[in-house]
Parts: structure tokens; sequence; C-alpha cells
């Protein structure tokens, strides 16, 4: 016989429905075959004795109902999360779990070790966290703490910067020798520029400059790829400019393996930031783990400190 299901349980079943491009993705999500959302989907329309899915999509699209339905119960899970937050708080231990976002180049340097070290210190807490080389997609909420790197797109969430960062160009020592080094923004156009393909564009929009006084150079190359481990690595071997950011350059820069272009020139911030939902309240889980980051990832990218 099937367990019976609280109201809770329902509300978190379509949490992860609503916020899936299709049932599929959902099923993936919970973990269980794609039949059984559809039977529990169905159930709980029942239940409530309204459609909150449009059947026959290829995408999810939710009814009015459904999206009314949605809306609402976030702030219900935000409620039922700070209670049992405050349990926790009393036993004195962290507990549940923390769906964590990176980058797939910061997170797999700084993010993932940083995270393994905060999980050994609770050892009754569950962290998964989702690296990849996509745009961030914080409308989705497919985390509860994102890292991301320079101002994130949705001004809807709550922000705590965790480190500085700039992006700055530079190349290996062997193409300035060969090339010369760029005297002015406008030179960049007489050079092999390797761009870092982040969407769809085959070109690039390089910034310079700061608020006040912004300015944008488009560069072209004969390289691009969108791995940034790899534009890094085309670099060191010579083969044109890239503009990275500080923290995935700096060790190149120390060494000398790769020299700052145009170093008169200032570049806008691209800071590390903790992307988290507007709840009202954020269970002490997630703020712990934010103000653990904001500690070490500093220090940990100046390569000051590589404990975590």
């Amino acid at each position: 016989m099937e367990r019976h299901r609280s109201a809770v349980d329902d509300l978190q079943f379509f949490h992860v429905v609503a916020s899936s491009e299709t049932l599929t993705a959902a099923s993936r999500e919970l973990e269980c075959s794609l039949p059984v959302v559809s039977k529990r989907l169905s159930a709980l329309e029942r239940r409530l004795d309204v459609r909150l899915v449009h059947r026959g999509t290829r995408r999810l699209v939710l009814t009015s109902e459904g999206e009314l339905y949605a809306s609402r119960l976030e702030r219900i899970l935000a409620q039922v999360r700070e209670v049992d937050d405050l349990i926790t708080h009393r036993s004195g231990d962290l507990r549940g779990s923390v769906v964590v976002q990176a980058t797939l180049g910061l997170g797999r340097a700084h993010v993932a070790p940083l995270v393994g070290g905060f999980t050994a210190l609770h050892p009754h807490l569950n962290v998964q966290l989702d690296t990849s080389s996509l745009p961030l997609r914080p409308h989705r909420r497919e985390f509860d703490m994102a890292v991301h790197v320079g101002t994130p797109p949705d001004s809807t969430l709550r922000m705590r910067r965790l480190a500085k960062n700039r992006r700055v160009p530079c190349a290996a020592p062997s193409y300035l020798a060969q090339r010369g080094m760029p005297e002015r923004i406008e030179d960049l156009a007489d050079h092999d520029c390797i761009v870092l393909r982040e969407n769809e564009g085959g070109y690039a929009l390089w910034h310079f400059g700061d608020a006040r006084r912004p300015r944008q150079m488009r560069v072209h190359g004969r390289l691009s790829s969108n791995d940034g481990d790899v534009v890094t690595d085309w670099a060191l071997q010579g083969h044109g400019v890239i503009m990275r950011s500080e923290w995935q350059v700096r060790p190149h820069l120390d060494s000398g393996a790769l020299v700052r272009v145009l170093p008169g020139v200032p570049t806008p911030p691209a800071d590390i930031y903790a992307l988290l939902s507007d709840d009202v309240h954020v269970p002490r889980r997630i703020s712990e783990l934010v103000e653990y980051l904001a500690a070490r990832l500093p220090d940990r990218i100046a390569g000051r400190d590589q404990a975590v």
C-alpha cells in the first residue's frame, strides 16, 4: 500500500514540477519514473479538483490554477524550512540538504574543495554541487545557492559578495614577442583574440573602463571555445590574447607564463557572488555555507591559503 502523503509532500512535489521544463525533467529531479510522476500529478489534481498542468505540450505549461498554486506554495515551503531550521538551531547541528550551482571552472577549482571542507564539519548535512559551462538561469530556481561571476542577470535574487574579481586581458610572452604589445584598446583589432563563447555569438565584446566611462571593443580571432580552460591553455601556448577572470589566470600572471595586456587600462569588476532566493528566511545551513565561502574564497583565489 502506498505511504500516506502529507500536504507538505504535495507542495514539495509540485514545486519541483512547476520549476521543471518537462515532466521528464521533473522525474529526474524527483528520482522516480515518468509514469509515477504523471500518476502523482493526476492524484494531486483530483484532490484539489482542478487541472494544474496542460497536457499534450512538449514543454511543461501550467494552467492559471497551476500558476496560482505554484506562486503561493513557495512562501509556505519557506515557512516550513524556517520551522525546521529553528529545531536544527536548538540541536546545534546543521541538517538537511543544500543544492549549490557554480560555473564549471570556478566550481572545480575552488567551490568543490570548499564545499567538501564544509560538509566534513557538518556530518548530518547533504550538499549537492552542480557545475555547468552553460549560463546561469536564475529564474529557474534550480538551486538553494548559486556561485556566480559578475553581476547576476536577475535582480530579484539576494546577493552576497564572496570575493573581488576582474576580467583582465593577457597573453603569453612568446605571442607578445612575435606580435608586439598592444598600446591602445583599438590595437586589439589587429591581434588574434581567443574568444570564449559563453553564448552563441561568433564574436566577443570585451569591456574596459569603469562605470563612469565604460568602453567596449569587438574582437575577433581564429580560435574560440565554450570551455574556459581550453581558452586559457591556448593563450599559454602562445596562440593569442584572452580576456579571463583574474581568479583563473592569477597563478599564470604571478609565474610569468602570462603577461597582463594593456595594464594601464582599467577593466570593470566581475566580482564573485553567492545568489540566494529572496525569501524572508534563509535556513541556517545555507547562511553558514555562504559565510564559510566568504571567509575562505578570497585567500584561496589569491593563493594565500589552499586549506579548506
